[in-house]
């Protein structure tokens, strides 16, 4: 296997909603996809989501299938996008916050970029972990009982926490091994 191909055989979750932060939904994909992985993105609804990008609206990213119907046993990780209004409105979502919990329960990488640890808070994986987050929700993910770090990536367990969009270099190498790492123990 190349390491082009290192995840060849993988199937990958990402779960986002209108408002995901534009390159956090689409380098990670690409970049999934280039290691051979098939990935998959998961919403409330079957329409198209609509990224953020920088300060407007940014580009839709087809869904292809609903939040209600995932089944985490098909997957070996799952990533979470941020952009202030992707993660808020994930996070009243229960059935989201469900399949994260369960990605979480079966050791599989959940990984988290700049505002999506607000989803790690909200289904209760932030207590006693290293994480990271962008700025402006540092205070919540210290409140949730983290110990927050100001690195650009941070894995603790199969808990992975970027910061920002100039971070995603890091952030996906960091899913890439993760999941190569917990393939190669399976």
């Amino acid at each position: 296997m190349t390491k082009d191909n290192i995840l060849a055989g993988c199937r990958i979750l990402i779960m986002a909603t209108d408002g995901f932060e534009q390159s956090e939904l689409e380098v990670p994909l690409q970049r999934l996809e280039d290691a051979g992985a098939e990935v998959e993105i998961a919403s409330i609804d079957d329409d198209d989501i609509t990224g953020w990008d920088e300060d407007d609206w940014g580009d839709e990213v087809e869904v292809d299938l609903k939040i209600a119907d995932v089944d985490t046993d098909r997957y070996d990780a799952l990533v979470l996008p941020g952009g202030q209004i992707n993660p808020d409105l994930l996070r009243v979502e229960d059935k989201a916050i469900s399949i994260i919990r369960a990605f979480a329960g079966a050791g599989k990488p959940v990984a988290a970029i700049c505002h999506a640890p607000w989803l790690l808070v909200e289904a209760g994986l932030a207590s006693g972990k290293r994480m990271t987050s962008y700025k402006s929700i540092r205070t919540d993910v210290a409140n949730a009982g983290a110990q927050v770090v100001d690195e650009s990536v941070v894995v603790d367990g199969n808990i992975i926490t970027g910061r920002c969009p100039d971070d995603l270099p890091d952030f996906c190498d960091a899913i890439v091994a993760a999941v190569a790492d917990r393939r190669a123990r399976a």
